[in-house]
C-alpha cells in the first residue's frame, strides 16, 4: 500500500471516531517513515469493527471519599492558628520597633514656659520624665551618663548571663518621644545655688571641647543624683575591692573575675596561692550581694566545670554580712530557705561578721566571738550601703537649719526639699525618708512628681481661664464650672508608697519572692518563683528593645553557655 493510501485510511478512521465519540479529543494522525516494517504492519493491520449506529456506553467513575480524622483536623486548625499568631506577633513587634526608631517632630522651647532642670538619669529622674507632660514646661536633663541603667539585672552582668548593652537605654530615647524638645547635657553637676536658682556643671568625658564649666538657671530643680557606695571608712575598701553600683563596675568585675581564674591556671602557682586566687568574697547580705553570689555559683557550675575542670572544684564563694542574717527585708521563712540553698550550693555565709580592713590579698574580719581573722581572697566585691555624694552634702550645708539629717535631704510629703521655697524637688537615694532606698521606691516617687507637675500646669491654666472669663464678663455658669475645676486641681495629694513586693535570685535557677497579698504577705521560693522573677523583670524593663535583648541573652546562655573570654 502506498503512503497516500495509508493517509487516506487514517483520515477515515478519524472521521468515524468523531461520529462515534463526539466528546472525545481529536486523534491526530501519526506519520511513519516509509520503511519495509511499517509498510508490512499497515498492510496486514485489521481495523477494529465499528458500529456507527450504537454509541459507546460511558464507564462509571466511582469516587471514594476518605474521611478525615479528628486529630488531623485539630492539627490543621492548630497549624493555621499558629501561623496567624506568628505573623500577627511579628508584624506587631516590627511596627512597635519601627515606631520607637522614628520619633515625630517636637515643639521647640518656649521662653514663656517655666524651665525644669533634671539632675540624674536613674530610676527617680527617668520615672519623672516619663510621666511629665513637656508641653507645659521647658526641660533640661544633666547627667554624667547618657543612659538609663536597669539596676535589678546588674548582678547578672559580671558573669555574662546578660550583656551590658541589654540593660541600658539611652536618655534620648525618652526625651525624643516627648511632645516638646528636651535638652540633654552629658556632664556632672558641680554645685547648686538655691538662692540664685542656678546649677553649675561640666563635661567629665575623656574627650572635651574648649568650653569649661557651664551655669544655667531654673524655675524648678529635680534633684535626683542618687548616692555613692558606703564604705564606712574601712581602710582599703576603695583601693582593694570592686563595687557593683554602675555599669562600668560590673564590666570591671567581669574582667577581674576571669583574671583570677587565668592567673590560677598559670604554671608555677603553689596550692595555697591557687586557693587564694579562686576565693571570691562578697561583702553585703542584701539583694545585690545575694544575687551576685548566686550568679557566681551558676557561672562556676554551668561553665567553669566544662572549660576549667581542674580549677572549678577549688573555687570558693563566701558571703559576709554584719547583721544576724542575709536579706533582712524578707520573711524569716525565705531567709531560712536562702541560707539552706546557699549551704547546698557550698556558698559560705558569715553572719555577725564585721569587716575591719581590706588588704590587697586578704580581708580582716571580726567574727562573732570577737577574734580578728584574716581571710585570703582573689576577688572581693563590696556590696554595702549608700552614702551622700559631695554635691548633696554641699547642698545640705547651703540650706542650713532646714536640713539636719545626715542620711540625705529632708523633704515634705510632696517631695519638696525643705528650705528651698518650693523650687527644689528631690527623691530617690539622695533623700532621707522612711522608705528603703530601692528602685521601686524611687520609681514611684518620680512618677508621682511628674504627675504633680502636670497638675500644677493644669492649675495655672485654669487660673488664667477663670481670670479671662471674669474679665470678659462671661456667663456665671461658665465661670462657676471653671472655678470648680480649679478647686479640684488645687488639691495636691501627698505621696503614698505602694509596696509591690521584694524579689531576689539565689542561684541554681531558684528565687525568693515576698509579695503583699490581701492583708498579709505571700512568701515563695524555688524554680517557679525563679520563672516569676524573670517574667516580672522582663515586664519592668524599659522598652521593647531591652526586653528583646535580655530574652535573647537568656536563650543564648541556655544554649551556648556563658562566655569565658577576657577583654
Amino acid at each position: 500500500m502506498s503512503l497516500r493510501a495509508c493517509l487516506g485510511t487514517a483520515r477515515s478512521l478519524q472521521a468515524i471516531t468523531r461520529r462515534t465519540f463526539p466528546s472525545s479529543r481529536t486523534i491526530q494522525p501519526r506519520y511513519f517513515p516509509r520503511t519495509l516494517s511499517t509498510s508490512n504492519h499497515l498492510r496486514n493491520a485489521t481495523p477494529p469493527p465499528i458500529n456507527p449506529g450504537k454509541p459507546a456506553e460511558p464507564v462509571p467513575v466511582i469516587v471514594k471519599v476518605k474521611r478525615v480524622g479528628k486529630w488531623r483536623t485539630f492539627l490543621q486548625i492548630l497549624g493555621r492558628v499558629t501561623l496567624v499568631t506568628i505573623l500577627t506577633t511579628g508584624g506587631l513587634i516590627y511596627y512597635m520597633a519601627w515606631k520607637d526608631r522614628h520619633p515625630g517632630d517636637q515643639i521647640p522651647h518656649d521662653p514663656s514656659k517655666k524651665t525644669i532642670v533634671v539632675l540624674g538619669s536613674g530610676w527617680a529622674a527617668i520615672s519623672m520624665l516619663k510621666s511629665l507632660d513637656t508641653q507645659e514646661y521647658n526641660v533640661i536633663v544633666i547627667s554624667p551618663r547618657n543612659y538609663f541603667l536597669f539596676t535589678p539585672l546588674l548582678p547578672s552582668v559580671p558573669v555574662g548571663t546578660v550583656d551590658p548593652r541589654s540593660i541600658i537605654q539611652p536618655i534620648r530615647y525618652i526625651t525624643r518621644h516627648k511632645a516638646r524638645r528636651v535638652l540633654v547635657y552629658e556632664g556632672e553637676a558641680l554645685a547648686v545655688d538655691p538662692e540664685g536658682k542656678t546649677v553649675t556643671f561640666q563635661d567629665t568625658s575623656p574627650i572635651r571641647g574648649e568650653g569649661g564649666p557651664s551655669t544655667i538657671s531654673y524655675d524648678y530643680l529635680i534633684y535626683a543624683v542618687g548616692a555613692e557606695t558606703q564604705t564606712f571608712g574601712i581602710p582599703g575598701a576603695k583601693e582593694n575591692s570592686c563595687f557593683l553600683k554602675e555599669l562600668w563596675d560590673a564590666e570591671q568585675l567581669r574582667s577581674k573575675t576571669m583574671d583570677c581564674i587565668e592567673s590560677a591556671a598559670f604554671p608555677g602557682q603553689s596550692d595555697s596561692e591557687v586557693d587564694r586566687l579562686l576565693h571570691m568574697v562578697v561583702v553585703g547580705g542584701g539583694p545585690t550581694g545575694v544575687e551576685l553570689a548566686g550568679e557566681l555559683h551558676d557561672f562556676v557550675v554551668d561553665d567553669l566545670m566544662r572549660w576549667y575542670p581542674e580549677l572549678a572544684q577549688r573555687v570558693r564563694i563566701t558571703l559576709i554580712e554584719a547583721l544576724p542574717n542575709v536579706l533582712p527585708m524578707f520573711s524569716k521563712q525565705l531567709i531560712a530557705y536562702t541560707e539552706k540553698t546557699f549551704k547546698q550550693n557550698k556558698i559560705d555565709i558569715l553572719t555577725r561578721t564585721m569587716v575591719k580592713e581590706i588588704k590587697p590579698k586578704a580581708v580582716v574580719v571580726k567574727d562573732p566571738s570577737g577574734a580578728a581573722v584574716d581571710i585570703p581572697f582573689g576577688l572581693l566585691v563590696w556590696a554595702g550601703g549608700n552614702t551622700l555624694r559631695p554635691i548633696t552634702k554641699d547642698l545640705v550645708a547651703k540650706l542650713g537649719a532646714n536640713q539636719t539629717n545626715k542620711r540625705g535631704l529632708t523633704v515634705d510629703d510632696h517631695m519638696v526639699v525643705l528650705g528651698s521655697n518650693g523650687a527644689i524637688y528631690s527623691f530617690g537615694d539622695c533623700t532621707a525618708t522612711s522608705y528603703a532606698p530601692t528602685a521601686q521606691v524611687a520609681a514611684q516617687q518620680g512618677a508621682y512628681v511628674g504627675r504633680l507637675f502636670n497638675q500644677m500646669a493644669e492649675k495655672a491654666r485654669l487660673e488664667a481661664l477663670v481670670e479671662e472669663l471674669k474679665r470678659d464678663k462671661a456667663d456665671l455658669s461658665e465661670i462657676d464650672a471653671a472655678s470648680k475645676k480649679l478647686l479640684k486641681a488645687s488639691k495636691f495629694k501627698p505621696f503614698h508608697y505602694s509596696h509591690q513586693g521584694s524579689l531576689a535570685y539565689i542561684g541554681s535557677d531558684k528565687a525568693v519572692a515576698d509579695l503583699p497579698f490581701l492583708n498579709g504577705n505571700f512568701s515563695s521560693g524555688g524554680v517557679f518563683t525563679f520563672l516569676f522573677w524573670r517574667s516580672a523583670y522582663m515586664s519592668t524593663l524599659f522598652s521593647l528593645r531591652n526586653r528583646s535583648l535580655v530574652a535573647i541573652d537568656w536563650v543564648k546562655v541556655s544554649i551556648f553557655g556563658r562566655d569565658v573570654s577576657r577583654d
